[in-house]
């Protein structure tokens, strides 16, 4: 029997493929799931050297016609991501690091397998 892959676990295995790839280019995550009750919720935090970049997570199925994942990204949520992220360069003490925020947009095939990545910048 043929179980449907929920939306929430289609996002997890997003933001592990996000995870390796960072990973893969010598960076630290420094936190996942970073949340801040009543503010907001950061996907993946990464550090190197002395720079910082903070990951928005978006997936969706490949549909023609339908918008991209980095589109979902409203300004209300990124307000929602600038301030979660006072918090927490307050509580890792990130004042002197370059901060750059990206929409990890991932692009899944009708099984769910991830077919490509990109990032941009918000």
């Amino acid at each position: 029997m043929l179980v449907k892959e929920t939306t929430k676990a289609k996002g997890n295995r997003a933001e592990e493929h996000i995870i390796e790839i960072f990973r893969s280019r010598g960076l630290k995550l420094l936190v996942r799931n970073y949340a801040v009750h009543n503010v907001g919720e950061l996907d993946a935090v990464f550090t190197g050297n002395d720079t910082v970049y903070i990951v928005e997570v978006r997936a969706r199925q490949d549909i023609p016609g339908y918008p991209n994942p980095s589109e979902s990204v409203t300004s209300s949520k990124r307000r929602k991501i600038i301030k979660t992220s006072r918090h927490l360069i307050r509580e890792f003490d990130l004042y002197d690091r370059n901060i750059y925020f990206l929409v990890g947009q991932v692009t899944l095939d009708a099984r769910g397998l991830v077919q490509n990545v990109e990032f941009i910048p918000f």
